[in-house]
């Protein structure tokens, strides 16, 4: 689990690719011995497993300006479903460990897991802000709520003016340094991941509107049988009845 708080704006050291992945190295201000083999690390919103680290030092542009180099394989499907597989050599990126129970909450709760790849439609300066907008596929669209949270980029946000499958979020100054947000462009592609809790929320109705619709198309026919069951019955018995009545008016023993 993550916040959607940028740590380190790290760089792309080295790509490697493989059969149907890649192994994915970055320089990071991150020193490594707050690092282990196995953590999870978002790269650009999309949860990541280290599995090789080492001290950056003093070789290169790229790790003279980095405490250490940490690597992680990425699999088809991440390459599929993100940006990461147009990331090239020298490429900046957000770096985020994952949540643990003294960090602060600063975002919202973020999976890691990347639903989709949207794009920067517009970019407009608002005082010392920007106003992004974005354009998101329509299988997130439906996530989009006024004054809800999105992670763009791993970077949590606060969504606003939506229309469609656009919507628009406020980047401060400080957002703007400190993540891969503020050097990108109109019609840059993004890592969207929607709001879990929605999503959750969504699939619990979803599951009681069914079991209700299950449980209303069979109720009639239950009903029915009961109350044509229980109208026999009672047909059945005002009939004996009657004919008892009828056989004692006419003197009959019954």
């Amino acid at each position: 689990m993550f916040t959607g708080i940028i740590e380190d704006l790290g760089t792309v050291e080295r790509i490697k690719r493989t059969d149907k992945g890649a192994l994915l190295s970055f320089a990071t201000a991150l020193p490594p011995k707050r690092i282990s083999i196995g953590d999870s690390i978002a790269v650009n919103g999309a949860c990541l497993t280290v599995v090789k680290k080492r001290s950056a030092g003093r070789r290169g542009k790229i790790a003279g300006t980095a405490a250490g180099i940490i690597a992680m394989d990425v699999s088809a499907e991440t390459l599929r479903r993100t940006t990461l597989g147009a990331l090239a050599p020298g490429d900046r990126v957000n770096i985020e460990r994952c949540l643990t129970l003294d960090k602060l909450l600063g975002g919202h709760l973020v999976s890691g897991h990347v639903d989709g790849v949207g794009r920067i439609v517009s970019i407009t300066p608002e005082g010392d802000s920007k106003l992004y907008t974005f354009e998101v596929p329509p299988a997130q669209a439906r996530y989009l709520v006024e004054k809800g949270s999105v992670a763009i980029d791993g970077v949590s946000l606060t969504v606003f003016a939506i229309t469609g499958r656009r919507f628009s979020v406020a980047l401060i100054p400080h957002t703007l340094k400190l993540t891969t947000l503020g050097r990108k462009g109109t019609g840059a592609a993004v890592n969207v991941e929607s709001d879990m809790l929605v999503k959750y929320v969504e699939r619990i109705l979803a599951g009681r509107s069914n079991g209700a619709a299950h449980k209303a198309s069979r109720r009639p026919v239950d009903t029915a049988v009961v109350k044509i069951a229980i109208a026999n019955k009672s047909a059945s018995a005002n009939k004996t009845a009657s004919a008892s009545l009828s056989a004692r008016g006419r003197g009959v023993s019954s």
